[in-house]
């Protein structure tokens, strides 16, 4: 390949990404269209809804539609104001849609079903309407009221190794707590007083902290500067702190007096545990330096002191399975956190949630202790998860 060939190959990338990006875009945009369509037809068009009612419906259908796309694009280009109510609607509605789908969805299979056995009765729409908002209504409320409201999940590890003095060590992980748009300063003062109160000797962030840039969050995620344990607090980035600035986000966390792990170990309670952490998996996509390497982790760590690995994703778990880690700490998954979706979780991650051991590394996933995008969490509750380190036999 010549000189000028190769130029002009590599002028055209550009243009090629942008192409494949706007036709995944239409194709994404086309496809939610459609599901919007297919939800009207089943609880508006099926139910006959007399005019003007079904004008209405229609037409609120398709605002909440765009309240749902401008929520995305809102919340980094409009004031925070502005953003803020923009995204509660856009998510709001995310949520409510998600599970109005689901309900009509599995009707429509039922109805499918029925009908191979007997006559459905044409009436069943406005019936079916009715049934579906019925068994919603109640469902999303509480999803609602729990979503901001974690719970203290306890959980005792045997730990090869553990010297008895820190027989009872207890860890306290917070993770995905997402402070943004739609949980502010009041949520992060609620975490700070819950994981304080449990009196832990160590505390874990397993990143996705926030959702946003330091400039736009600095005083939401301020109260988390009180976070205080006997042996410090320790802080790992996820993946939604490269969506808004990685670098960034390790700076503020040690301006709140975090100790960040970044790719990088510290040993603690004199001597008796070695706490590593790593940047996320995704961080390689944003810049070379902040790739994950738990090689570099654990570079010059005491070989015979137990080790505990902080890694947002669990599916990281393979990667560390060389490194002698005694107990791997993640989050991610927030359990699925709304029905259905916590079914496609293990399409890109080898658990949902809770305690298991992936790769041969004994690991705990997190449900996590905020949420992401709607502000329901229908099935898995959040969590403050309190860690009691035990001596293995």
């Amino acid at each position: 390949m010549s000189d000028e060939t190769r130029d002009a190959t590599l002028k055209d990338i550009p243009i090629l990404l942008f192409a494949r990006g706007v036709v995944l875009l239409g194709v994404a945009l086309s496809l939610v269209a459609g599901l919007h369509w297919y939800l009207g037809a089943r609880l508006i068009r099926d139910a006959a809804l007399p005019e003007p009612f079904a004008t209405v419906a229609w037409v609120t259908l398709w605002g909440l539609l765009a309240a749902l796309l401008g929520g995305f694009v809102g919340g980094r280009l409009l004031p925070r104001p502005a953003a803020r109510l923009l995204q509660w609607l856009g998510f709001v509605w995310m949520g409510t849609f998600g599970l109005l789908l689901t309900l009509v969805a599995l009707s429509d299979l039922g109805l499918a079903v029925a009908a191979r056995f007997t006559t459905v009765d044409p009436a069943w729409g406005s019936t079916r309407a009715v049934l579906v908002v019925l068994l919603a209504a109640p469902a999303l409320l509480w999803a609602f009221y729990v979503s901001s409201r974690p719970q203290t999940r306890r959980i005792t590890i045997d730990i090869p190794g553990l010297a008895p003095a820190l027989n009872g060590f207890r860890i306290v992980q917070l993770s995905d707590v997402h402070i943004g748009e739609t949980l502010g300063r009041g949520f992060a003062q609620q975490v700070t007083r819950h994981a304080n109160g449990l009196d832990p000797d160590l505390i874990a962030i397993t990143g996705d902290l926030v959702d946003g840039t330091p400039q736009k969050l600095r005083d939401e995620v301020a109260p988390l500067g009180e976070l205080r344990a006997k042996h410090g607090v320790y802080y790992v980035t996820g993946n939604h702190e490269y969506y808004h600035g990685g670098a960034a986000w390790e700076a503020e966390g040690r301006r709140l007096g975090f100790t960040v792990l970044h790719n990088e170990h510290r040993v603690v309670a004199d001597g008796g545990l070695v706490v590593g952490g790593v940047t996320d998996v995704e961080g390689a996509r944003f810049a070379a330096s902040h790739a994950p390497d738990v090689e570099a982790t654990f570079a010059h760590a005491p070989p015979d002191v137990p080790r505990v690995l902080l890694a947002h994703q669990p599916r990281f778990a393979a990667r560390a399975a060389a490194a002698r880690v005694a107990l791997m700490l993640s989050g991610h998954t927030h359990g699925g956190q709304m029905f259905p979706f916590m079914f496609f979780v293990r399409l890109q991650q080898p658990v949902i949630g809770g305690f298991a051991t992936l790769s041969g590394v004994p690991t705990y996933t997190s449900n996590g202790t905020g949420y992401w995008g709607p502000p329901f969490r229908l099935g898995p509750r959040g969590e403050v998860t309190l860690l009691t380190l035990r001596a293995a036999p």
